[in-house]
């Protein structure tokens, strides 16, 4: 095919998270500006409209959440874009739209930190936040993208996790990524895998908004279809009705928003490995941080080092075993990132009880300066020689 026939595009990282929504039926979004996430309401305030959706500017990141909470309550497909104080402030509401089972969409597009931090520099801080963020044992569902076109993809990604397992998504990026432009080649919307919410099939009188089928995940009525329902953050039963006193009713619900994810991560966890077979070196990467591990372990390679790379591409749920079987007999796994060491400190909790004897080497940055390939492979070199 001439690439005149194809849908090629120079793209900035954050406009292509901003069409993959569209692409992937978003029809609504609420969002306050905070840098470097800004972009992606930019567009989406041009390009709702064009779609037939809704784009709202709201006081404050905490009403956001509540804002795309609320519209999915009543069959949209919404979401949010923030950065790292904003995500913050979204927490409470993203307990209650887990509580709830909401799906909806959150990018957090990180920046420096804590508090306002390096609001222009990038940074991988948000890790553990994304996971435990809000309060109490929670479900949850992080995917980290490394290239502009991955940030296109993934996004529709979050938003099918999202339908499909009624549970807010995070798109986990970082201000490298939201900001980089490059070539990107954009599927037929005829060809883009798109999931809705399952609907119930039973009459009003019969359904239970929050009790689960097979696969854990209750079907959604939305709200003015007919099927009347409480919602709350409160715990509650299949119903719906206030058990905050029920100590088995909590056992029995919050044991299945768990095991939703759970019983589904093969379908949830996607990675990429390359070169680990018999490894005796691992670098593993994730977001910006990965583009220059896998220049510096192809450079180790040439240089007649075996080591190989490994990226969770989706973090939440960790991708434990997926991660063991990559490491195999290697002696050294190498994480650099952006932090201080967050995904490093769960990279050595799965070897630990996975069986594995491999040291875990943490590589990080705090400087909100993007990790150089020579770095990384100088550390290769010193694991090679000490192993």
């Amino acid at each position: 095919m001439s690439i005149e026939n194809k849908r090629v595009r120079l793209m900035q990282g954050n406009e292509a998270c901003a069409e993959g929504a569209i692409a992937a039926g978003a029809n609504f979004y609420a969002g306050y500006p905070i840098t470097p996430a800004t972009e992606v309401a930019e567009v989406l305030a041009k390009r709702m409209p064009e779609v037939g959706g809704r784009f709202i500017q709201m006081e404050d990141e905490l009403a956001c959440m509540g804002a795309i909470a609320g519209a999915s309550l009543v069959g949209a497909k919404s979401l949010t874009a923030t950065s790292g104080p904003g995500f913050s402030l979204m927490q409470e509401n993203l307990g209650w739209a887990s509580m709830a089972e909401a799906p909806c969409v959150i990018v957090n597009v990180q920046r420096g930190g804590p508090s306002t931090g390096l609001p222009t520099l990038a940074a991988q801080g948000d890790v553990m936040q994304a996971k435990w963020g809000t309060n109490g044992d929670h479900p949850v569902i992080a995917l980290s993208p490394s290239t502009v076109k991955e940030m296109f993809d993934l996004t529709i990604e979050c938003f099918n996790y999202a339908e499909k397992y009624r549970v807010p998504v995070i798109l986990l990026t970082d201000a490298v990524l939201g900001h980089l432009r490059e070539e990107v080649e954009l599927p037929d919307p005829a060809e883009i895998k798109i999931i809705n919410r399952k609907k119930p099939t039973v009459p009003p009188e019969e359904y239970l908004p929050f009790a689960g089928d097979e696969d854990g995940v209750p079907p959604m009525a939305n709200l003015g279809e007919g099927y009347r329902y409480y919602v709350s953050g409160t715990l509650h039963d299949e119903k719906g009705s206030n058990a905050a006193a029920d100590t088995k009713v909590a056992e029995r619900i919050i044991g299945r928003l768990l095991d939703k994810i759970e019983r589904n991560r093969n379908d949830i966890i996607r990675y990429q490995a390359e070169d680990v077979e018999n490894a005796e070196v691992i670098v593993l990467a994730y977001g910006c941080v990965a583009r220059s591990a896998r220049q510096a372990v192809s450079k180790a390679r040439k240089d007649g080092l075996n080591v190989g790379f490994f990226r969770p591409i989706t973090m939440w749920p960790f991708p434990d075993q997926e991660l063991l079987k990559a490491v195999g007999n290697a002696h050294t796994v190498i994480v650099p990132e952006m932090n201080n060491g967050q995904y490093a400190g769960e990279v050595a909790r799965a070897l630990h009880d996975g069986g594995k004897s491999a040291k875990v080497t943490r590589l990080t940055e705090i400087s909100c300066n993007l990790i150089h390939p020579e770095r990384i492979l100088a550390g290769i070199r010193e694991a090679a020689n000490n192993g």
